[in-house]
């Protein structure tokens, strides 16, 4: 299991490169799109009043990337980050101030599902660097004014009216410049899902915001975050990625004595906020590092690095295998990783792998179990075909558990829903 990782540089208005991400990720999304359906969705008229309503500044880009790619309706719609299909991913993020200025965080999610990009672009004057994602959007980044972002799963279920998470990110680092600015927009835009978002500016202040489309943003001082918000909501998500027992991690780390920078950035690099369950959507599949004060990001794996800054940004590539045993972390130095010749599977691996299965047919039952508790009135053979859309190829897809509790109470039992 490998994920590439492409830095790409561009200045000013998105064109050739951008338009090459494009071609080479859009007929995924449009895959992911269609195995969702249309019936939950709002239609292009619709999404292109959202943008226009709460991130106006991003419609001149919009329509840019839309004439670029010569998009359809489909494409034009998503492109709009308007009320996308539900999607979980887990994460780690923490924030450190003072002497120095750090946002680190862990991306925990599937690599098949990732774009792999980093992107520098000045689509709007400002410099960004971001982790991209849905072609437009970014999971985590920085801009030439200091201010980082990053974001983890909020651990609830509910889907609600709003734009992806990704969408929000990029708007902030294309406008704001500090974490007033930020919190702003964070306040005011709405999320179709639960995130909290980590905001930081090279003054030293910094915001954690907690987001959910079925209630007010709340505004913290939260200096780190794993995928609950406050309590845990949604127990079984929270016993798969062990959101406690990462954030009681973080918690006794930031009050340790001694504690700097590099010590916690170095410690995304180990369990437990390290993770292994690749196959399952729970892999640690980057570690990003953003210092504010020198403009530096660098993204960390446990056998390569990549930095880069706004005033040296390099395109490279790098290959990461997820299949690689973990080691310990190596002194960090630029170098490109050629494509490692394939790999046979080895008897051992998959008597690993069926007995990983074994856990993952428990882990379903418990799942199904739970919501047909939660919904009285599901139709017992949907529930039944919900467990082999759970259980995919031995895999737990939390894309299709998210995706049918969006569908709980409205009408799932009748009509089978789309998930």
């Amino acid at each position: 299991m490998q994920l590439q990782f492409n830095a790409v540089f561009e200045q000013g208005k998105p064109g050739a490169k951008w338009l090459k991400l494009y071609k080479t990720h859009w007929p995924a999304y449009r895959s992911w799109l269609n195995s969702k359906g249309t019936s939950n969705y709002p239609d292009l008229k619709t999404s292109q009043a959202a943008l226009k309503k709460y991130m106006p500044e991003m419609w001149p880009v919009y329509q840019r990337l839309c004439k670029l790619a010569n998009t359809d309706e489909v494409a034009a719609r998503f492109l709009t980050g308007w009320q996308p299909p539900a999607y979980i991913s887990a994460c780690s993020q923490a924030v450190i101030t003072g002497k120095e200025i750090q946002l680190v965080r862990n991306y925990d999610y599937h690599p098949n599902l990732m774009e792999g990009t980093q992107l520098f672009s000045s689509w709007n004057g400002k410099k960004v660097i971001a982790t991209g994602d849905c072609l437009i959007g970014a999971v985590d980044g920085m801009n030439e004014d200091g201010l980082a972002v990053s974001l983890t799963f909020g651990g609830r279920k509910e889907v609600g009216v709003g734009f992806g998470i990704p969408f929000i990110i990029r708007y902030v680092l294309e406008f704001c410049s500090n974490v007033e600015e930020a919190v702003k927009v964070l306040t005011r835009i709405p999320s179709h899902m639960s995130y909290n978002v980590t905001v930081v500016d090279r003054s030293g202040a910094f915001k954690t915001i907690e987001l959910a489309p079925d209630k007010a943003p709340l505004v913290t001082d939260a200096a780190f975050t794993t995928n609950h918000q406050g309590t845990v909501d949604w127990p079984e998500n929270a016993a798969f990625n062990q959101t406690l027992e990462r954030a009681a991690y973080l918690k006794k780390l930031l009050a340790g004595k001694g504690v700097n920078a590099t010590k916690i950035a170095d410690s995304f690099l180990k369990t437990p906020l390290y993770n292994t369950k690749f196959t399952e959507g729970f892999g640690t599949l980057f570690t990003s590092v953003y210092r504010p004060l020198d403009g530096t990001v660098e993204l960390r794996w446990r056998d390569n690095y990549m930095q880069q800054s706004f005033d040296n940004f390099e395109e490279q590539k790098i290959l990461v295998d997820y299949n690689q045993p973990a080691v310990a972390p190596t002194p960090w130095t630029y170098k490109e990783t050629p494509r490692p010749a394939a790999k046979e599977v080895t008897v051992e691996l998959k008597q690993k792998e069926s007995a990983k299965f074994d856990w993952e047919v428990n882990v379903t039952e418990i799942l199904v179990n739970s919501m047909s508790q939660a919904n009285p009135g599901a139709d017992k053979k949907q529930l039944e075909k919900l467990k082999g859309k759970i259980l995919r190829n031995g895999e737990v897809s939390w894309e299709a558990v998210a995706s049918f509790w969006t569908n709980v109470g409205t009408g799932y039992g009748a009509s089978g829903g789309n998930y």
